[in-house]
């Protein structure tokens, strides 16, 4: 089993990783670089958080071998020898041979960095120019980039002049590598700090909610009340846009040089706008290079940027409005069968997606009424109480990891009690459920924070490829300081045990940060600790309240702006539930009606059919007859014409008016 769960772990992360991109990005609109970053970024960082506790154990393993084999005369020399076990080490099932885990993390660190620092920051100017050809397109990158990495360069320089200048300091190149990776966790934990604060308190409050019966439906129409405003500014936000394109359109003709540029936007439009652009459009007319009203390729490459832009944020609106008024159809159903004696689960509309046999077999109407009227409640209830119950330890273990005599944090008794037995088990899985929980705190609110329009992911493939490369950058930049934390929690981290024991591989690649010792001993010490206020903010929901008086709608229950969005939602839903139930009820009829006449209609086509053979058949038998009999009444019938022809009056063309009908001409006649 030597390495097989470091090479399970790996390709299962891949496939969350890949899983979750799938759900959020469009594999099929959205460019493949932007898709394989942002792939790797979470890949990488979601396989930090998996790997790191085999670390862990390996480590134990390894403090445990050395323990039992040193000698008395080697315990003052560079590791402290535990008490050794009466029993013999014995290796763990997940065990990585020596050599493996500092080379996977020197790789895996510096590529989540060199990404989040260097690839992604330019990728997102490049997803996001306007520019008509890759050229333009990295020039427009490399311009809205050089503010941002000429800063650091300027910080990261006055460093090295301050060093240089000052000859108390006699860094090497391995102290810079450590101050450059210091000056990156500190930045990371400091956003770090904000989100776990956030989320500590807001996932087992949001299970609790959605406990409580009408508490979904309630917050449901307040987002659909948001939604449609959201939506509607979408739609005249691209009509505007539109109309702009179109006087481009018609004012850029056929042979100009810019045609191609305005091409190229024609084609990022609807389609249903494309088609009322290229009927308005007029190429038989040249252009005039005298006049001046023509814009510029900037110009241009500003509206393709505006063309992208709303073009995705209305297909994005149309889509969650969609999936919203799905949800409150769900919800209302659910708040109709709560009181249902026959206890079934009647739904109002049936799913337009086709259900799946094998769940549609086993989830009968009877197990979703139990499910939904009965269990889930109880259900969401109990894991709130579990996830408050793990919130409660990690805000304690915050407050109390430096301490060491006595060990406080309840994370590092839980690993100590299991290093003394050897249960290698059991620290895998304490380890893992500790990270588990802590990167779900973390990356969940960067799942759910809202910056206008700015950075927002979107689920069923609606997100677009900024918010993307933003959320990789904000995934490599959190995972490293994350995972520090976690390993000062289990005192498994020499900067907080303050034990000279052998290190894990992760922080051995992290370097000691004994070269800033106020960074060390003081801001990776206390600053965890404003967790405690973070999280009585969140509980008291002041962050919400601050929005809520800038402007910015939030639901809160004692609000009279959200009573009104809830009650304006509510009226939106059931404008759209009658709007789908004629839509169903004329299907209906139309297919009763089809039912109840589609057999009358096929006989009365087959009817028709035969009667016609039996016409063919008839004109079949006369052709067969002789011919005299034809030749006899073709000539009387063509004598019948001639006499009628000379009957008719010649026609007068110095009249005044001609009439095509010569036998219309006298009405009299």
């Amino acid at each position: 089993m030597s390495g097989a769960a470091l090479g399970l772990e790996i390709v299962f992360v891949f496939f969350l990783a890949l899983f979750l991109l799938h759900r959020y990005g469009d594999f099929k609109k959205q460019h493949r670089l932007v898709i394989i970053a942002t792939l790797l970024a979470w890949y990488l960082c979601f396989l930090i958080v998996f790997i790191l506790p085999l670390d862990v154990s390996t480590t134990i393993y390894n403090r445990c071998k050395h323990a039992v084999n040193s000698s008395p005369a080697e315990s003052n020399g560079s590791y402290v020898t535990l008490a050794p076990s009466k029993q013999k080490c014995f290796k763990p099932w997940s065990y990585i041979p020596d050599g493996i885990m500092p080379i996977f993390w020197r790789v895996v660190y510096w590529t989540s960095q060199f990404l989040t620092w260097i690839l992604l920051p330019f990728m997102q100017s490049y997803a996001r120019s306007g520019g008509f050809s890759i050229t333009g397109k990295i020039k427009t990158a490399l311009i809205e980039n050089a503010i941002y990495y000429g800063t650091y360069l300027l910080i990261f320089g006055a460093f090295l002049i301050y060093v240089a200048v000052n000859p108390n300091f006699n860094l090497q190149w391995n102290q810079l590598q450590t101050i450059g990776i210091a000056a990156a966790n500190t930045w990371g934990l400091f956003l770090l700090v904000l989100l776990l604060g956030y989320g500590l308190v807001e996932i087992p409050r949001s299970h609790w909610n959605g406990a409580k019966r009408g508490y979904l439906l309630m917050k449901t129409y307040f987002k659909a009340a948001k939604l449609m405003t959201e939506k509607a500014d979408a739609e005249e936000n691209l009509e505007d846009i539109m109309e702009e394109v179109r006087k481009v359109s018609e004012s850029i003709k056929y042979n100009h040089p810019l045609r191609k540029c305005v091409d190229t936007i024609l084609k990022k439009c609807p389609t249903e706008y494309q088609e009322r652009m290229g009927r308005n459009m007029d190429d038989y007319e040249d252009f005039d290079e005298r006049q001046n009203s023509y814009p510029s390729e900037k110009s241009l490459a500003k509206l393709h940027k505006q063309v992208i832009y709303s073009v995705q944020r209305h297909r994005r609106t149309q889509v969650q409005w969609q999936i919203l008024l799905e949800q409150a159809f769900y919800l209302e159903d659910v708040a109709k069968n709560e009181s249902s004696a026959t206890r079934q689960f009647v739904h109002t509309f049936h799913s337009q997606e086709p259900e799946n046999k094998i769940i549609q077999y086993f989830y009968t109407p009877t197990v979703e009424w139990y499910w939904e009227c009965l269990l889930r409640p109880w259900f969401y209830r109990v894991l709130a109480v579990v996830l408050a119950t793990f919130s409660v330890i990690v805000v304690w273990s915050e407050c109390t990891f430096f301490s060491t005599k006595p060990v406080l944090s309840l994370f590092a008794v839980f690993i100590q009690l299991a290093e003394k037995t050897y249960n290698y088990i059991y620290i895998e899985m304490a380890c893992f459920l500790t990270i588990f929980f802590l990167s779900i705190c973390v990356y969940s609110t960067v799942f759910r924070i809202r910056v206008f329009n700015y950075y927002y992911l979107a689920s069923h493939h609606q997100t677009d490829a900024y918010s993307l490369l933003f959320s990789g950058m904000l995934f490599c930049r959190l995972t490293p300081p994350l995972c520090l934390n976690f390993l000062g929690l289990t005192h498994m981290d020499a900067t907080i045990s303050h034990k000279n024991t052998q290190p894990t591989a992760y922080t051995s690649i992290m370097g000691s940060m004994r070269v800033l010792s106020f960074v060390a001993d003081g801001f990776y010490i206390y600053y965890p600790m404003l967790v405690v206020i973070l999280c009585i903010a969140t509980y008291f929901s002041l962050g919400t309240r601050c929005l809520n008086l800038l402007g910015f709608q939030q639901f809160m229950g004692d609000s009279e702006m959200t009573s009104d969005l809830i009650d304006e939602g509510k009226e939106l839903i059931r404008r759209e539930k009658r709007k789908r139930q004629r839509q169903e009820e004329g299907e209906n009829r139309r297919r009763e009606w089809k039912e109840r006449y589609g057999n009358r209609d096929d006989s009365t086509r087959s009817r028709a059919v035969h009667t016609d053979q039996k016409e063919s058949s008839f004109s079949e038998t006369n052709a067969s007859r002789p011919l005299s009999k034809y030749t006899r009444s073709n000539g009387r019938t063509e004598r019948d014409r001639i006499e009628l022809l000379q009957d008719a009056e010649p026609l007068d063309f110095n009249a005044d008016s001609v009439n095509d009908d010569p036998l219309e001409s006298d009405s009299g006649r």
